[in-house]
Formats: C-alpha cells, structure tokens, sequence
C-alpha cells in the first residue's frame, strides 16, 4: 500500500542536479540566505500574521509523490542503521509495535533519533533530512522527504528538537497532539498510520520525558470509545 501525499508545498528544487533546502522564499546554505522574493519583509510579515506558531514539517516526501506505507517496518529501520553508518540502529530502536505496519518516513525518522538519544548528540535539521532520504533510498525507496517551515530557518548549524529545552526543569509542561487516520474502509486505505503514532508516543514518554497525560492521541479505529476520533 501506499501513504497518501497531504503535504503543504515542498522545500526543494532542483539546481544543476543539486536538491537546494527552501524556507519561505530563502534559499538556506551554508548560514548564508539569499533572497528569492524582492519583498521578502512583507511576506515574512504576512506568514507570522497567518500562522503566529513556528511550524516545522516534516513529510514523506514531495506533494506529488506518495509515502510508502510497509507492512513491516522493520525493513525500513534495519537499513537505516547501515545508511547512517553505524548510528541508525534497529536493534533496540524502535519500541512495540516494531515489526508491524508503519510508515517509511516515521519510522525512519524515529530509529534516527532513538540512535542520537543513545549517543547523546544532537542533529542539525539538514543532517537529519539527508539521514532520511538516505535510509529510505537504500531501502529501495523512491520517496523524498521534505522540510517545511513557516520561518526561515538555517539548517544546517540549528539542532532538530520535538521538546522545547529545559521546559521541565522551569516548571513548563509539554504537550503533544498525535493524529494517526488508517482511513479503513475507503479507497487507498493505510495500515501503519494508528501503529505510527504509538510508537512516536513512546518515544516521546520515553526520551523526552513527556507524561502520558499530556499527549493527546486521536485515531479512527475501534477502541470501544476508549479514543477520541479525529473527526
């Protein structure tokens, strides 16, 4: 089966055969941004105004393409650990349910964090795209992911973070909203997106210390009523 393609616009474009990371308009290299818009101020301006959050994105690859939905993940995270050289790791990696349906990219995804989370070092957003592209492609995965942000942003120097630093040490609270939609019973329907979530909320719970009462999971499977649907 197939993950079916909702993303916003992609970030990448194809320069002399160079895939280039796009935010917003800005061209992002080497720290150094070069703008692609001659009223780049008034746009900048009017992205905070519709979308006062910071948003980071990440999708399974580009509008057009579609995000493979395997039925054993475990493909999946086995090579990402000999794409990311040793780092990967899908010994001890993903938590139950690994070995069952899930998406490319997630999964990819968490087995390259939970393996910084055991080195104890940080990625940068760039060093983390190309991990993925990376892991998905000696999968034999044709999909690419993309970074969507709703602010410039630099990188290949600013860490990949999914909790805000130091919040529990100064009292705040983290929260988390996970959606996982199978779409069962419609055209195209998905079996790792439910699985998906579960598997990033133990991450969550396990790593970065988040209490299960603050995450929110809402799937539209059967559980008796025990979860609230998404819609």
């Amino acid at each position: 089966g197939h993950r079916a393609s909702r993303e916003m616009n992609n970030m990448s474009r194809s320069a002399a055969g160079t895939s280039i990371p796009v935010v917003e308009g800005v061209i992002v290299d080497g720290g150094r941004s070069s703008s692609n818009n001659s009223n780049s101020d008034a746009f900048l301006s009017q992205a905070q105004s519709l979308i006062p959050a910071e948003v980071h994105m990440i999708s399974g690859c580009h509008s057009e393409e579609t995000s493979a939905d395997l039925h054993n993940i475990r493909h999946v995270t086995t090579n990402a650990r000999v794409a990311g050289g040793g780092g990967g790791g899908g010994t001890g990696g993903l938590p139950d349910p690994a070995g069952k349906a899930g998406g490319a990219c997630t999964s990819a995804l968490l087995d390259v964090l939970y393996a910084c989370a055991r080195s104890k070092t940080a990625i940068t957003y760039q060093d983390l795209l190309l991990r993925l592209r990376q892991s998905l492609q000696s999968s034999g995965l044709d999909q690419v992911p993309q970074l969507t942000s709703s602010r410039p942003l630099e990188l290949q120097r600013t860490p990949f973070q999914l909790a805000a630093p130091g919040a529990s040490d100064s009292g705040g609270v983290s929260r988390a909203l996970l959606v996982g939609i199978n779409y069962r019973g419609q055209y195209g329907q998905l079996n790792g997106c439910q699985n998906d979530v579960q598997n990033v909320k133990k991450y969550l719970m396990t790593v970065h210390g988040f209490q299960e009462r603050n995450i929110e999971v809402l799937t539209d499977d059967d559980a008796g009523g025990s979860r609230r649907h998404p819609t």
